[in-house]
């Protein structure tokens, strides 16, 4: 693009990625459960899962608390003395099957949850992923890349923690609570009321401590994450850090990060450390004043000893049931948050949308561009104008050059071109069809671009190069490399098309990329060709090569061709130079240097400056 794409580049808005993040990690969780209503949406469609796992839900509980039961029936009747071998038989038999329906239950119950979790999870990344891919460009100048790869990820994650264990915890422990308090009213009414008026007492630090411990938690999540921010930044940038001999300098700071998270996780460890050392003391302390005094009510022969038992077992898991309800509706606040975040990219709406009834672009298709009087300022920078009263006809098979100098708004054209955007004011035609009242998938489909830099994908090489026409079978993508001057390195590659070309192409030089790009807008096909500095990055026999891909690639095709070496734009059946938005100069390369204008200028320092190489 032009230069560094300078048109396209803003500073991080203040509402960006970086922003939010510190506001996140001083801000508090979500206030409301509301936008859990999103999951559940998601979840309902799946309601034959969900009544499995409620069922295997309540299975699990009412096996849990029948353990208690059982215990004290073994107790009272097998370890009485005057029960006979088959009587205490039948006792264990019992509460093996308990514990069989017990274990069978709980994986019922985890498989269907965590179904439920995973599937939700799937759902909702396909739904938020197809919008995203709606959205023009303009929307990921406002919004982070990286915060929106945040949100897939880790909001995801928290939303299936949520689905496949918070909510699973919250239904299971409810149930426990309940079921187990009206056990201990049946087995020790005296007792349950002491039990009750002690349960507060072991919930109060657990919320008290567990509301400090979720904060440092956080903290230290992003301490981590820092750590992780510094590797890559450091490790991506090896070379500068070794050409500039700042090893040590990197060692030095990169410790102090590692210093940092170590503290806030001390602080974690060691208020969990306090936590627990306070809940086992009053649970256990707890335990051991019910047992006295159920120890005196056995020997006064007001309850069995298999009842002391069966209540003291039944009371550790309800003041368990309640302790992890304490946990649960932070979580569900951290759900809700996800939630929330992902719901924000799930309604946004794409500002380049097609009208309801689309004019149809003529068949066949001619390849005329036309701007008339186009003003247009990107969204981030609303002071400044892109391009300022522009106009600009280009006929079928018309090969224009633009040039001009950085921000002058090359770049823009392809961006309005394609319709990334649209202008403030005037109108750009195709084909005799504003652009407004087209869709934008057709407008596309008449256009095949080749960037700067050839992007391509973590992909093999022949679906790099259908890119640009899916359908394309193996002969049409061989003749389109032939073209392109690729043929020869993509035949050398160890599994011919179908070799792996590395995360962003990584295995190939610069200009293996670039042909495999001119490769891909060949397959394309088009009627008009967008070159955006297809050789600048490249060296002299590289270059050599593009060069002659291109000249094939132009034939027949109206060609918009940015370009800075203007060596490459001489044979240009026009050359429309741009400054400050604006057309200065249009006419052909002998016409413009005889002018004495800023194409004049700007020839004669890049030929002296070659010359002088």
């Amino acid at each position: 693009m032009d230069g560094n794409s300078e048109e396209l580049e803003a500073a991080e808005p203040q509402g960006g990625f970086f922003a939010r993040r510190k506001e996140r990690r001083a801000g508090k969780p979500a206030r409301t459960l509301g936008p859990l209503k999103m999951i559940y949406r998601e979840a309902a469609k799946y309601p034959t899962q969900i009544a499995l796992a409620f069922l295997a839900l309540l299975t699990t509980a009412g096996a849990t608390l029948a353990i208690p039961w059982r215990f004290k029936v073994i107790i009272d009747e097998a370890f009485s003395g005057a029960a006979g071998q088959e009587q205490i038989a039948h006792a264990f038999q019992y509460l093996l099957m308990i514990v069989v329906v017990l274990g069978l239950g709980t994986a019922l119950r985890f498989y269907f949850v965590s179904w439920i979790g995973e599937r939700v999870v799937a759902d909702i990344r396909k739904k938020v992923q197809r919008n995203l891919l709606r959205l023009a460009p303009g929307f990921y100048e406002e919004n982070s890349p990286k915060e929106i790869s945040s949100r897939m990820t880790s909001d995801t994650s928290i939303i299936e923690q949520v689905v496949g264990t918070t909510v699973s915890i919250a239904l299971r422990n409810t149930l426990m609570a309940i079921g187990g308090t009206a056990l201990l009213l049946y087995l020790a009414p005296t007792l349950t009321l002491g039990l009750l008026i002690g349960i507060p007492v072991v919930i109060l630090p657990i919320m008290v401590f567990g509301r400090r411990i979720r904060s440092v938690s956080r903290t230290s999540q992003d301490r981590v994450a820092d750590v992780g921010a510094m590797v890559t930044e450091v490790l991506s940038g090896m070379k500068i850090v070794q050409a500039f001999n700042q090893e040590a300098r990197e060692e030095e700071r990169f410790g102090d990060v590692a210093e940092r998270t170590f503290e806030t996780a001390r602080k974690r460890i060691l208020l969990r450390a306090i936590m627990t050392s306070i809940v086992i003391l009053l649970i256990f302390g707890g335990i051991t004043l019910v047992m006295w005094r159920g120890a005196i009510a056995v020997t006064e022969g007001t309850i069995s000893g298999g009842t002391i038992f069966a209540f003291v077992l039944t009371g550790g898991l309800v003041a368990g049931a309640f302790g992890a309800l304490t946990e649960v509706y932070g979580d569900l606040l951290r759900g809700a948050g996800a939630a929330s975040r992902l719901n924000e990219l799930l309604n946004a709406k794409p500002d380049i949308a097609p009208p309801e009834r689309p004019e149809a672009l003529p068949l066949p298709p001619r390849g005329s561009l036309s701007f008339r009087n186009v003003t247009f300022r990107y969204p981030t920078r609303p002071e400044t104008a892109a391009l300022k009263d522009f106009t600009l006809e280009v006929e079928p098979g018309e090969t224009v050059a633009i040039v001009g100098p950085s921000g002058a708004g090359k770049s823009t054209i392809f961006q309005l071109v394609e319709r990334f955007y649209d202008p403030q004011a005037g109108t750009i035609r195709l084909d005799g069809v504003p652009l407004t009242k087209a869709d934008p998938a057709e407008i596309r489909q008449r256009i095949a671009f080749v960037p700067q830099d050839g992007v391509l994908f973590s992909a093999n090489a022949r679906d790099n190069l259908r890119y640009g026409n899916w359908e394309a079978d193996d002969e049409a993508i061989w003749e389109a490399a032939r073209a392109a001057n690729a043929e020869s390195f993509l035949r050398d590659l160890p599994e011919g098309l179908d070799t792996y070309l590395g995360e962003s192409g990584t295995r190939l030089s610069g200009g293996q990329q670039q042909r495999i790009a001119i490769a891909r807008a060949l397959l394309r096909d088009a009627p008009i060709l967008l070159l955006d500095e297809a050789t600048s990055a490249l060296d002299a026999e590289s270059e050599q090569f593009v060069q002659q891909a291109l000249e094939r690639l132009m034939e027949h095709r109206t060609t918009l061709v940015i370009a800075h070496r203007l060596a490459t734009v001489r044979a240009a059946d026009r050359i429309v130079v741009l400054d400050d938005g604006r057309i200065v100069e249009q006419g052909t390369h002998a016409e413009l240097s005889q002018a004495g204008g800023l194409y004049a200028r700007l020839a004669k320092l890049q030929f002296a400056a070659t010359e002088a190489a």
